[in-house]
């Protein structure tokens, strides 16, 4: 299939799309988003995310515990973990109707104009699940660096620092910005509504020539071989002449 310019563009978008929502379901997964190195113990590193807490020894299994209480976490972890779940559903939303809205999806029933509503729809959406990843992403961010440049807490006390997962966030977010904008602007490429090939109707066959005038002779008509062939199929008139 010949893939036109505005196909391209969706194709283009859906990629970015569905990388950045990848990437953000792996950071909502991954409990990377604070490291804590502990000077006594070299040995020993402490990561926490949205939904647990863990200690890294090395040459020894790793040991996690979940969050007992929602509402015992600080605000920056309570806001990331309804927005992070809330960019998942907005993100795999937007997929879905930009999939259905592209080129590539060809249903008879559905016009071009739906289609390209369709299209804005799920861009629209890919931006929303940009907002709440980037959000939590940079709200945690601030207060890590916020903890870690406080002058009232001492020195000798380890301070948080950046996880890889924010990383990760952010790079989400830049994937769902680029694809919601390409899916949006594949949205507004063409100009009329022109029908897919599977939308064509069927080929009208071309009509029959007029019949031309009689000139007034009687023709004997030839009585068929097999008695089963309809009389239909041989020409009664001289002058009507038989369609392709």
């Amino acid at each position: 299939m010949a893939w036109s310019f505005r196909g391209k563009v969706q194709l283009g978008g859906l990629l970015l799309s569905l990388l950045g929502w990848v990437c953000s379901c792996v950071t909502t997964i991954l409990p990377q988003w604070k490291t804590l190195n502990l000077e006594l113990s070299e040995m020993e590193t402490w990561i926490m995310g949205i939904w647990e807490v863990c200690v890294v020894r090395e040459e020894v299994a790793t040991v996690c515990k979940a969050f007992e209480s929602f509402l015992s976490l600080p605000q920056e972890l309570q806001v990331a973990r309804i927005l992070m779940v809330a960019s998942q559903g907005l993100g795999l939303l937007g997929l879905l109707l930009s999939g259905f809205g592209s080129e590539c999806f060809r249903f008879h029933r559905i016009r071009w104009v739906f289609k390209r509503q369709l299209g804005v729809l799920g861009g629209t959406l890919e931006s929303s699940a940009l907002a709440t990843t980037l959000l939590p992403v940079s709200w945690v961010a601030h207060a890590t660096i916020q903890d870690f440049w406080d002058d009232s807490i001492p020195d000798i006390i380890p301070q948080w620092e950046f996880g890889g997962a924010l990383y990760l966030g952010w790079a989400a977010g830049i994937f769902l910005a680029l694809g919601g904008l390409l899916l949006v602007f594949s949205s507004c490429l063409g100009k009329e509504d022109v029908p897919f090939p599977l939308m064509a109707g069927p080929t009208v066959p071309p009509s029959c020539a007029p019949v031309e005038e009689s000139d007034g002779s009687f023709h004997l008509m030839l009585k068929p071989r097999n008695p089963g062939v309809s009389d239909w199929l041989l020409p009664r008139i001289r002058g009507i002449k038989e369609c392709p």
